[in-house]
């Protein structure tokens, strides 16, 4: 059983024992109020519900960890419809007890305590597995992954697709791609990773999206928080749903950008607490606001920028670990806007990923900004990424940081 299916397990078992057991206590108490608080009810409820309590929870671990916990609405209506199935399991099991033949007039009666003391028992799981259990599978889901992942340090990934060629591209003169070279400089910068200690976690492939290897794009993580993107380029847009599956598996808190609003990862970068965040053709004034919107209250100043030159702002600039921003000339009017700032030799160089507090990853295209970035002390890990560079990609485009 892999980590993540262990993890499902556990919160879908912590899950289904809260549901039912307020569940339970929900209908017993309910009972007792509607027997006008008899207290001799009790010895005559509880045989009456027991099979059914069981059946459900059964019930509930097992849809649990297929996905019953995903969101609120699908637990309620979830916990509903299993709760209907337990009741009438759980009387149809305490008539077979009896010896008593199960025949349609006995059915019927069972079926109709759906719309008498059972339907008490649906309604109040249904409830209890929404707002009970939902936030208890995430909690357990976010405890376990800050116990199993502590000093973990994770980094999303996504295999090119097939079609990798029909990629957009918006500033650069189309090329051809080398398909064969990309799968292994993709391969080369997965390893770039994995020796610097991260664990690569992979998106699901998406086969015949064209874009879907720049996962950046996707989802913006901050924190324990994932941000999953609405893409300016419609093309773009079904990449996320396999983003969002991924980041709820690890444990995220999600957030969406929805509506009008379009917004890249590309187009995001953190330093410190400010989020600068690139007004370009693919990232809108609405979304903008919608990611204020969800950072604000995290503590975070989020910045506009204006982008021309390239496709995204990280296309740009980025941040060395200590704060730094890279600029080029050619790219960036005015640095100072930037606070603390370094100019580069190579517009390639102004793309850095922070492996750690020494180490960055840059690509091969700029050996110059690579020798200035090593006399200043940080050791620089260079990988050739240049069919991803025809297609306007970046290292940062090629990964999503989770530590």
């Amino acid at each position: 059983m892999t980590a993540t299916w262990s993890r499902k397990l556990i919160a879908s078992a912590a899950a289904a024992v809260a549901t039912i057991v307020v569940g339970f206590l929900g209908v017993m108490f309910v009972t007792f109020v509607g027997y006008q608080f008899a207290g001799t009810i009790f010895a005559q409820a509880s045989p009456y519900f027991f099979e059914s309590t069981i059946i459900t929870f059964v019930l509930l671990l097992i849809v649990g960890v297929v996905g019953l916990y995903r969101y609120r609405l699908l637990a309620l209506l979830g916990g509903a419809a299993l709760a209907v199935i337990g009741a009438l399991l759980g009387l149809i099991v305490q008539v077979a007890t009896t010896g008593q033949p199960i025949d349609s007039t006995v059915l019927g009666s069972i079926v109709a305590t759906l719309i008498s003391l059972n339907l008490v028992f649906v309604v109040v799981v249904a409830l209890s597995a929404a707002f009970i259990g939902y936030p208890v599978y995430w909690m357990v889901v976010r405890t376990q992954d800050a116990v199993l992942d502590d000093g973990r340090r994770i980094a999303l990934v996504r295999m090119p697709a097939s079609n990798l060629a029909e990629g957009l591209v918006t500033h650069l003169e189309r090329t051809p791609i080398d398909t064969e070279l990309a799968d292994k400089q993709w391969d080369a910068y997965v390893a770039a990773f994995d020796a610097a200690g991260w664990d690569t976690t992979e998106v699901s492939w998406a086969d015949q999206l064209a874009d879907s290897v720049f996962i950046e794009d996707a989802v913006i993580v901050i924190g324990d928080v994932a941000v999953v993107t609405r893409p300016g380029a419609e093309s773009r847009r079904p990449e996320v749903v396999a983003a969002e599956t991924t980041a709820r598996e690890l444990g995220l808190r999600i957030h969406r950008i929805d509506g009008e609003g379009t917004l890249e990862g590309g187009d995001v970068l953190r330093v410190g607490t400010t989020v600068y965040v690139g007004r370009s053709g693919r990232t809108n004034a609405e979304g903008v606001r919608q990611l204020r919107a969800i950072l604000a209250p995290l503590g975070f100043d989020v910045v506009a920028v204006p982008v021309t030159t390239a496709l995204h702002l990280k296309s740009t600039v980025t941040a060395l670990p200590d704060g730094t921003v890279l600029v080029h000339p050619d790219l960036v009017e005015d640095p100072s806007f930037f606070g603390r700032h370094l100019v580069v030799p190579e517009r390639e160089g102004v793309a850095v990923v922070e492996l750690a507090e020494d180490t960055v990853l840059i690509s091969a295209a700029a050996p110059q900004t690579a020798a200035l970035l090593e006399d200043r002390g940080y050791t620089v890990v260079q990988v050739d990424i240049s069919e991803f560079e025809k297609l306007e990609g970046c290292v940062t485009c090629l990964s999503v940081r989770v530590s």
